[in-house]
């Protein structure tokens, strides 16, 4: 399956760290009742992740809670520690991006937008992608070729709340 506007977000565990340590979140309860942006991207500390893609939610972080949004949530297949550090070295975090980890992969599979790019050792990996979710279901969804953030990008998703 994957994943298309006018579906339910499938159920998935995914991984937050803070200073207390790694805890498990399930997705539906983050999205359910809850008007949310939901971004995914292939990797953090990589080039256009770092460079284009977590700024341009930086920057339209606060724009998107004028609008209504309640929570703008980055997902990477990495591991809970490398996405808080990512967070923190790049702004996310403070910023109010909630960092979560799909460590195995389980989520990218599941919404149909796992990738393998041998090249640059990237195996697995999520599609880059940005979404509207609406208690729970898809009202807006962009997809991008690696390297390309343009349509998954803030401001360009700020236009479609």
């Amino acid at each position: 399956m994957t994943l298309s506007v006018g579906d339910k977000v499938p159920e998935a565990t995914l991984i937050w760290k803070d200073s207390e340590g790694p805890h498990e979140v399930e997705l539906s309860d983050k999205l359910k009742g809850r008007k949310v942006v939901l971004f995914g991207l292939p990797g953090a500390f990589t080039g256009t992740c770092t460079t284009s893609h977590i700024p341009s939610f930086i920057r339209t972080a606060e724009a998107f809670r004028d609008k209504g949004i309640d929570e703008i949530i980055c997902v990477s297949v990495n591991d809970a520690f490398v996405m808080e550090e990512w967070g923190k070295a790049t702004g996310a975090t403070e910023a109010g991006i909630t960092m979560l980890c799909d460590p195995t992969g389980a989520y990218a599979r599941k919404i149909g937008m796992q990738f393998d790019a041998p090249p640059v050792g990237l195996m697995g990996r999520l599609e880059r992608h940005a979404m509207i979710v609406d208690n729970g279901v898809v009202e807006v969804l962009e997809r991008e070729e690696p390297g390309v953030c343009s349509l998954t990008g803030g401001e360009a998703l700020l236009e479609k709340v």
